[in-house]
C-alpha cells in the first residue's frame, strides 16, 4: 500500500470492516488544509510562499488531496497558468473533509428557512487549563468521537452537518 492510499493505522482498528476514505496523515496536506480553512482558496506557489515550502511539492500535495475529494480547483481569475484550489464544498463519498470556510456564517444567514428542528445551533466551547500532551490527546479524542458518526452513511432523515473544533493554545499566558 503506498503512502497516498494508507489510512492511517488507528483509522479503521476500532470499526473492523468499516469503510473509510483516506485522510491526509502527511504534515504538508494537513498545513494545506489549514491553510485552504483560512484563505478560502489558493495556489500551489502561494501555499509553498506560506509554508516554505516547494511549489512543486505543494502542487503534489493539492493534487493527491483533490485525488480523495477533500479539494478541488476553483474558478480562475483571468488568464495565465494560475491554478488556484479550494476545499471541496457539498457532499463526499465518505468522510472526514474539512468544512470550508465561511460555512458557519452561511448557514446563520439561511437557518430561518430551515425546517425548525434544524435551526438550533448546538454550539460546544470552553477554556481549560491543559498540557501540549494533554492537548494532543483532547484532539484524538474528539476524532475518536467523530468516528463513530462519520462512516454511518446516509440514512432517512439525517443531512451532513458540519462539526468543527480548534483546541489551540490563547495567546498571552506562557503557563
Amino acid at each position: 500500500m503506498t503512502e497516498e492510499n494508507q489510512a492511517p493505522a488507528s483509522a479503521s482498528a476500532s470499526r473492523p470492516g468499516a469503510r473509510r476514505r483516506p485522510l491526509p496523515d502527511h504534515p504538508v496536506r494537513v498545513a494545506l488544509l489549514d491553510l485552504l480553512a483560512e484563505a478560502g482558496t489558493i495556489t500551489s506557489t502561494q501555499a509553498a510562499a506560506r509554508l516554505g515550502h516547494s511549489s512543486g511539492l505543494c502542487s503534489f500535495h493539492l493534487r493527491q488531496l483533490a485525488r480523495y475529494g477533500l479539494v478541488e480547483e476553483a474558478p480562475r481569475r483571468g488568464g495565465g497558468r494560475e491554478r488556484p484550489w479550494r476545499l471541496r464544498w457539498g457532499p463526499v463519498a465518505g468522510a472526514g473533509e474539512a468544512v470550508p470556510e465561511g460555512a458557519y456564517a452561511h448557514w446563520l444567514e439561511e437557518r430561518d428557512g430551515e425546517p425548525a428542528e434544524w435551526r438550533r445551533d448546538e454550539r460546544v466551547d470552553d477554556i481549560v487549563h491543559l498540557t501540549p500532551a494533554e492537548r494532543a490527546d483532547l484532539a484524538q479524542a474528539f476524532r475518536e468521537l467523530l468516528d463513530g458518526y462519520r462512516f454511518r452513511g446516509r440514512r432517512t432523515g439525517t443531512r451532513p452537518v458540519a462539526v468543527t473544533a480548534r483546541v489551540f493554545p490563547l495567546p498571552g499566558d506562557p503557563g
